[in-house]
């Protein structure tokens, strides 16, 4: 038994029509973008992050998302002037953070004298987000690769 699939062509728009696409997207509320397990990745972005403790140390900088998975696999925090440094760029394994609400923002399980020692690079800075690169930091916050 053979199975056909039926191949879509995209419709060409113009310019204008584009724009007016465009601009509907952007209008749109966020809560239409979102249900009760998903949120939309411009909320994710600047949302707080929490030290065990209930310190505010820094906030979400981007996500890193794998291409084929279309997984949040990082959540890459801005820590300005936390315990001293300069501002880093610190990749945190998606499943290492939890959201509390009653915080607004998402708490990384892990002492703040860990993130001391904690992978991280200057932002001015990329890794090369390799295998080995992503056992290493998923294995020092204790998250499964």
């Amino acid at each position: 038994m053979t199975q056909t699939s039926t191949l879509r062509t995209r419709t060409e728009f113009s310019d204008a029509e584009l724009n007016r696409r465009a601009e509907f997207d952007r209008s749109r509320p966020v809560e239409r973008d979102e249900a009760d397990n998903l949120i939309s990745s411009s909320k994710v972005e600047g949302t707080k992050v929490f030290s065990t403790d209930g310190e505010e140390i820094g906030k979400i900088d981007h996500l890193m998302i794998g291409k084929r998975s279309g997984r949040v696999e990082y959540s890459v925090m801005s820590f300005s002037g936390f315990l001293g440094m300069g501002e880093s760029h610190f990749p945190v394994p998606w499943d290492a953070l939890d959201y509390d609400v009653t915080k607004d923002g998402y708490v990384v399980n892990i002492d703040k004298s860990q993130l001391r020692e904690a992978p991280s690079y200057a932002p001015s800075e990329t890794p090369t987000f390799t295998d080995n690169f992503g056992r290493q930091v998923f294995s020092y916050y204790g998250v499964m690769y």
